[in-house]
């Protein structure tokens, strides 16, 4: 068997073995204490690429051991939760001032953007967001259309709005710069506030990063989801009668929490991804109902396309 096909395997079965441990809460593994040391598959691939032009067994050896050291390097570091505040758990306290002491962290700057409520907000409103190593976390409503509070190392952000006779369009995007990578480095934070009034289509692209967006009392007609490496925990409401979730991930661990009230029907294109659907009846070709499906008065319709991820969908 070719060298090439071996590694592959055993990266596959690290990924998939780690992702069941973790369904079965045998461990807690944090895919952002993995995703700072990135460097470590360009010694893979370099040790890959030097023994298998030798084609010997001794080479191919040396070669597989390299690669489940260091994949027990990473299986070590995973366990470990960030050491960096910047994540979620510290990050945001209250409201989008964020009072995190950063003196000392080099390089950190702070910025504010907002956009009034008017007459024409009470209309749809389309939220479009981009940006990579960026941790985005939803703190509440606010008597504006938007605003927003970033704590930034890198990049430079804006926000923009287009009006149209039937929606507004907000788009925040990241645009980075060319720096140097640091180990001790961590990404940058954003913090949403959002108006409860107007009817929301989120729209978000993004590279590695977290979102963790509670929006069970917003209208949420559409929640888009694209991302490489990333989590994403997301709890949606049934204040409109439809609502579509759409999830095309590469390696992510994604959660999303729907209402009990609502009917829901996932379908799913997920190749070697994990998936724990607790409460939903497996149907045919890949779809999965609620048992109130039919009957309910409010739907939700999710959409998840996925490599190698994990996806869970719980009702609450």
């Amino acid at each position: 068997m070719k060298l090439d096909r071996i590694m592959w395997g055993i990266v596959l079965l690290f990924i998939g073995g780690v992702l069941l441990l973790e369904n079965f809460n045998v461990i807690d593994f944090y895919w952002r204490s993995v995703w700072r040391f990135w460097p470590v598959f360009l010694i893979i691939a370099g040790v890959n690429i030097l023994f298998n032009r030798q084609k010997s067994q001794a080479g191919n050896v040396i070669s597989i051991a390299v690669l489940v050291f260091l994949l027990g390097f990473l299986f070590y570091k995973g366990q470990r939760p960030p050491s960096d505040r910047n994540w979620f758990a510290d990050s945001f306290k209250g409201d989008l001032e964020i009072n995190d002491d950063d003196n000392d962290v080099k390089d950190v700057k702070r910025l504010s953007f907002s956009e009034p409520f008017s007459a024409d907000s009470s209309k749809n409103v389309t939220l479009n967001v981009s940006g990579g190593g960026t941790s985005f976390k939803l703190e509440g409503e606010t008597d504006s259309l938007i605003a927003v509070g970033v704590r930034k190392r890198s990049g430079d952000y804006s926000l923009r709005k287009e009006t149209t006779d039937s929606t507004q369009v907000l788009t925040f995007k990241m645009q980075e710069k060319k720096r140097k990578w640091s180990i001790n480095e961590g990404g940058n934070d954003v913090a949403f506030k959002l108006n409860k009034k107007p009817v929301w289509n989120v729209n978000m692209n993004m590279g590695a990063g977290e979102v963790k967006f509670d929006l069970s009392d917003y209208k949420i007609r559409t929640f888009h989801f694209e991302g490489g490496a990333a989590a994403m925990e997301v709890k949606i409401g049934d204040l409109l009668p439809i609502t579509d979730v759409v999830v095309k991930t590469g390696v992510a661990d994604i959660n999303i929490s729907v209402p009990q009230n609502s009917g829901c029907r996932i379908k799913t294109q997920t190749g070697l991804s994990a998936k724990d659907f607790t409460g939903f009846t497996k149907m045919d070709n890949g779809t999965y109902e609620t048992p109130n499906y039919k009957a309910a008065a409010k739907k939700i319709f999710i959409t998840l396309d996925g490599g190698l991820s994990n996806f869970e969908v719980k009702r609450y």
